[in-house]
């Protein structure tokens, strides 16, 4: 079993909030699409923000934004909620979605469990976490996102059958995912063979992050799916 960690307290991002400086283009974004695109501070029913959609997805942590613009330049019909609190990655996904003519995106500039919180129960279809900060250290273990609290919250906002997918290039983390998750009991792995945690799923867009391969194994994609 995992060893139970404490609550992480007042949400706090640990990596980097701005690295070089942004972009005139994307700067400019900042103050004529984010104001539209901007995820509510407060709690909120994310299908009020766009009536008719079939699905809402979620997505911690975008990165740089291609993911998640890509996944709504090919799904008009449904909501993505969007969470990075890297201003550089901000500004960039603000320039997909642009270029994109995705208008179907919400953005929150700040820690993804600030979102979390702010939804309902059973609101969400999917929910993607994909290469996150690995935090390979031992002693900064305990900062990853993948923890007993952040499992509880994504049971919570997934719906009965909603799917959770977590995706890393570092083995350790890979596994330290997986113990979790199934220690948890919220959430089933119907992986069988090698290749569903191997190969891409068909839906998955690859991004130049992904492209670098910083980490110490080819990706593993775990699909997990809410009890």
């Amino acid at each position: 079993m995992p060893t139970p960690q404490k609550p992480h307290g007042p949400l706090r991002s640990f990596g980097r909030i701005k690295s070089r400086p942004i972009k005139a283009r994307q700067a400019a974004l900042f103050d004529s699409l984010l104001p539209a695109i901007i995820v509510p501070e407060t709690a909120f029913d994310p299908l009020t923000l766009k009536p008719g959609a079939k699905a809402v997805w979620v997505e911690i942590g975008f990165g740089g934004g291609e993911h998640l613009a890509g996944q709504a330049a090919n799904n008009p019909d449904v909501l993505l909620i969007g969470a990075e609190p890297f201003q550089n990655g901000v500004a960039s996904a603000l320039r997909h979605l642009e270029e994109a003519g995705a208008t179907n995106a919400l953005i929150h500039p700040g820690d993804g469990r600030e979102v979390l919180a702010n939804l309902p129960d059973g609101s969400v279809d999917r929910l993607f976490v994909l290469f996150p900060d690995p935090w390979q250290k031992a002693r900064h273990n305990k900062r990853r996102l993948v923890n007993p609290e952040f499992l509880a919250e994504a049971h919570r906002i997934l719906k009965p059958g909603g799917k959770f997918r977590f995706a890393t290039d570092w083995a350790d983390y890979a596994d330290w995912t997986l113990e979790r998750v199934l220690a948890s009991g919220l959430f089933a792995w119907p992986a069988d063979k090698a290749d569903d945690w191997r190969v891409p799923p068909a839906d998955h867009l690859t991004t130049r992050y992904e492209e670098k391969k910083l980490g110490d194994i080819p990706p593993v994609w775990l699909d997990f799916v809410r009890a």
